[in-house]
């Protein structure tokens, strides 16, 4: 993930830092894990960090709620049917750590900060499970806070001092 962040920064020169680590954050495998990173690359305060991917990572959330299903939907009728079924596939997958628990369940999905879970990831599942949009937003917007405050303390050597 190092790299791809590095990459996108090189890519992005010429942009406000702040900036860069917000369209970061709105990407779907990096969302505010990358943009904690890039905020710390990029010499970003930790605390201004934090809001930028926080704001960035749940721009897309209500969207991803209300709309992946009707999406994957009008997918299914075109070339894509493929892309869809294995879109599925995967959520499926994570749907199912998510549905024992529900909304408890997709806080911590969303919490930990790891690759295959986010915001992005957590909200698709969700929407496919049919959880309330309420319950859903709930459970994303905490467990993005949590997974924030994780990888701002990770990123800016918080821990580390403290350890």
């Amino acid at each position: 993930m190092d790299q791809l962040v590095t990459t996108l920064i090189n890519a992005l020169r010429g942009i406000p830092a702040e900036l860069i680590v917000f369209l970061i954050s709105l990407l779907p495998l990096l969302e505010l894990r990358g943009g904690i990173l890039a905020a710390g690359l990029l010499h970003v305060g930790m605390i201004r960090a934090f809001f930028i991917c926080l704001a960035g990572t749940l721009l897309p959330v209500p969207f991803i709620l209300l709309f992946f299903r009707k999406i994957l939907d009008w997918l299914r009728n075109t070339r894509f049917v493929r892309l869809v079924h294995r879109l599925e596939d995967k959520m499926n997958r994570k749907s199912k750590q998510i549905e024992k628990y529900k909304t408890f369940g997709l806080l911590l999905f969303v919490a930990i900060p790891l690759p295959g879970t986010g915001a992005w990831t957590g909200s698709a599942a969700a929407a496919l499970i049919g959880m309330k949009f309420r319950h859903a937003l709930i459970s994303v917007v905490l467990g993005c806070i949590i997974a924030d405050v994780i990888m701002c303390l990770l990123a800016y050597g918080v821990l580390g001092s403290i350890l």
